[in-house]
């Protein structure tokens, strides 16, 4: 397989999640700008880019089809390598079937970025991991929302950095946007 192939997998960055952009609910405001950075990243170095969209099967979801929080936001530009369609948390349980692409097109390790850092990113990564991929979950270059469980409220940062530890070392390498393009540039250099 190819080392030096690492698909980018940008999940969910749909216009829908604009609505729940409440100052003190979302984290990482600068999400947007570090995924058009790791898309810009893997254009220029001619690297797989997947994009993956959540079509929402619930009737009253802002990411249900045929309506305007179902595109992608503007950051997500040009046209993918592949492009994936899911109604659940994980990209890997999507059409077209994004692991059996991985397969045929010899690539065995992948970095993980897009919308929400706990819920499909951290699934995503998960499977990832599992499936015995080179997993690099990009952590800067997403964001959630903060939450409430049993009268309790976790913010959306205290969200994100849950996920990275969940993550880190038993399923993925946690990278900020930086890293993870200075590491591709100086592989591809």
């Amino acid at each position: 397989m190819k080392h030096n192939n690492r698909a980018l997998i940008v999940i969910d960055v749909q216009k829908g999640f604009s609505e729940y952009d409440i100052k003190g609910e979302r984290n990482n405001p600068a999400c947007e700008e570090n995924i058009g950075k790791l898309i810009e990243t893997w254009r220029s170095n001619n690297l797989p880019l997947v994009y993956v969209k959540h079509n929402s099967i619930f009737e009253t979801s802002v990411l249900r089809p045929n309506q305007p929080g179902n595109d992608f936001k503007d950051v997500i530009s040009g046209e993918p390598d592949l492009l994936v369609n899911k109604t659940v948390n994980s990209a890997f349980y999507g059409t077209p079937d994004l692991y059996q692409w991985l397969k045929e097109n010899q690539i065995d390790s992948v970095a993980i970025c897009g919308i929400q850092t706990n819920l499909c990113c951290e699934t995503t990564a998960r499977m990832a991991g599992n499936l015995g991929l080179d997993t690099w979950f990009i952590l800067d270059a997403t964001h959630t929302f903060a939450k409430e469980f049993n009268g309790k409220k976790i913010s959306a940062e205290e969200l994100a950095q849950t996920t990275a530890v969940n993550l880190s070392g038993e399923f993925t390498e946690i990278l900020s946007t930086e890293t993870a393009i200075s590491k591709i540039e100086r592989k591809l250099g």
